[in-house]
């Protein structure tokens, strides 16, 4: 892909002959003749580097350089000017320009300074890339069905063939998306995620494909479109099955050739892009009904991996929720808490519905909730005190008489429903069903000790 020069001057003869220079350089160009419409074309699309004219008019060129690295700090801004001064100069570079030429503008200069701000920002990124690769969470857990998704992204990470990722919602399948990029060729140039659900019908288009100034209402700017940022690089379409049938169309189209026209557009754009996509739902069922083109299907479907529910590796459970804390203690600066054998015991019990994504936000909660370094089952949920109980070893029940039997088993049972409600004797025996005094007479029976009376 072309690197992209955003030229700002209001002289329409320097913007011409900057452009005419850069453009046989091989450079692609955009043009703005004043601060509000440089502003206004950022919101569009962002170019790779930025020659900006000090004097210009409504909102001056230090202004617009101020704005630009509050919300685009990466980006290089070279300042030109016909009345520079070194006051002028000193101001700029301590707002964050790469570089300052004074005007009559000596082409070879801009060219130089260009190369070497285009340079400059190639090693910046590739330093934050390889930042997001080392903080990047990782696949936590050791069971048998993880260690198999660990393989299966091993071997497929190093080609470049095409992967589909199934699993239901918070299983984590971004997270093996994102593993897949880090341990592929890939792994310096970017990673550019779709959001196939969240994208209305009528801008998925624009969205992939970018568009052209005037396209349609409200495009006001040229903007480079999914495919085209990931270029080189890795494009993840994460719910994939929701696209429309129209959308599903094009895509295949552009997947089978890596070529498309952004909206509104005539020029035919190549790019070298590695798709994977992933998927909640059932694709051959959607397939039956009319909802998934099958075309599409075989040819996302190269290489396929499948992230199970975390009710199938509740193994897991106890390593991923001490994960959580961990990281919520890193990003917060806070002590380390840790959840009691006897709550992750708990956590392990659960059915999970909403998968690791579910077990994470409860997770948090209970980190902001807990006022002490230890989690308890004290601090568990409600919905989750059936499961809090502490499991009766089957021997137990097993050895000795009905009567034995049915004894443990009643001292286990009201033991933790005591430590559910810490020790309430009144609370517990409304939970349990029985009488206070009752409760009393069977505590004492068992040898139980409780706790608060009230």
């Amino acid at each position: 892909m072309l690197a992209q020069v955003l030229i700002v001057d209001d002289e329409p003869s320097i913007r011409s002959s900057l452009g005419g220079i850069l453009s046989d350089e091989g450079y692609e160009i955009s043009e703005a003749p004043d601060g509000e419409s440089a502003l206004s074309l950022l919101e569009q699309e962002v170019p790779d580097i930025m020659l900006l004219d000090v004097w210009l008019p409504g909102i001056d060129g230090l202004s617009v350089l101020e704005r630009v690295k509050k919300r685009l700090p990466e980006l290089p801004v070279v300042m030109i000017s016909g009345h520079g001064t070194v006051e002028t100069a000193v101001k700029a570079t301590r707002l964050g320009a790469y570089d300052f030429i004074e005007k009559p503008l000596d082409m070879d200069k801009i060219i130089l300074a260009v190369r070497n701000g285009l340079a400059m920002s190639r090693l910046t990124e590739e330093n934050l890339l390889l930042r997001a690769k080392a903080e990047a969470p990782s696949i936590t857990g050791t069971s048998q069905a993880i260690e198999q998704v660990r393989r299966a992204i091993a071997q497929v990470a190093p080609t470049d063939s095409w992967v589909l990722i199934t699993g239901e919602n918070g299983t984590g399948k971004e997270l093996v998306a994102h593993a897949i990029h880090r341990q592929s060729k890939r792994a310096a140039h970017t990673f550019v995620d779709v959001n196939c659900a969240a994208i209305p019908e009528e801008l998925i288009e624009s969205e992939l494909f970018g568009h052209e100034k005037g396209a349609f209402t409200g495009a006001t700017g040229k903007k480079r479109g999914k495919f085209d940022l990931a270029h080189q690089g890795t494009l993840f379409l994460d719910e994939i099955a929701d696209m429309s049938l129209k959308t599903q169309a094009k895509i295949l189209r552009i997947l089978q050739e890596q070529r498309f026209e952004r909206v509104g557009g005539t020029k035919t754009i190549s790019v070298d892009v590695r798709v994977l996509a992933a998927t909640n739902k059932d694709l051959k069922q959607e397939i039956a009904e009319g909802r998934f083109r099958e075309d599409l299907y075989y040819r996302l479907n190269v290489i396929p991996i499948h992230v199970p529910p975390l009710r199938e590796r509740a193994g897991d459970v106890p390593e991923l929720a001490g994960d959580f804390l961990r990281h919520l203690a890193r990003k917060h600066n806070q002590p380390l808490k840790h959840f009691t054998p006897q709550a992750l015991e708990v956590l392990a019990a659960q059915p999970w519905p909403g998968n690791v994504r579910e077990l994470k936000n409860l997770v948090e909660r209970l980190w902001i909730l807990c006022p002490d370094r230890e989690i308890g089952l004290e601090h568990m949920p409600p919905e989750m005190s059936g499961a809090a109980s502490p499991a009766l070893p089957l021997p137990e029940l097993f050895d000795g008489d009905f009567k034995s039997a049915k004894a443990a088993f009643e001292k286990a049972y009201l033991e933790g429903k005591l430590k559910q409600n810490q020790g309430n004797v009144s609370r517990t025996a409304e939970e349990v069903g029985l009488e206070r005094s009752h409760l009393h007479k069977k505590l004492k029976s068992l040898g139980i000790k409780a706790g608060n009376g009230d």
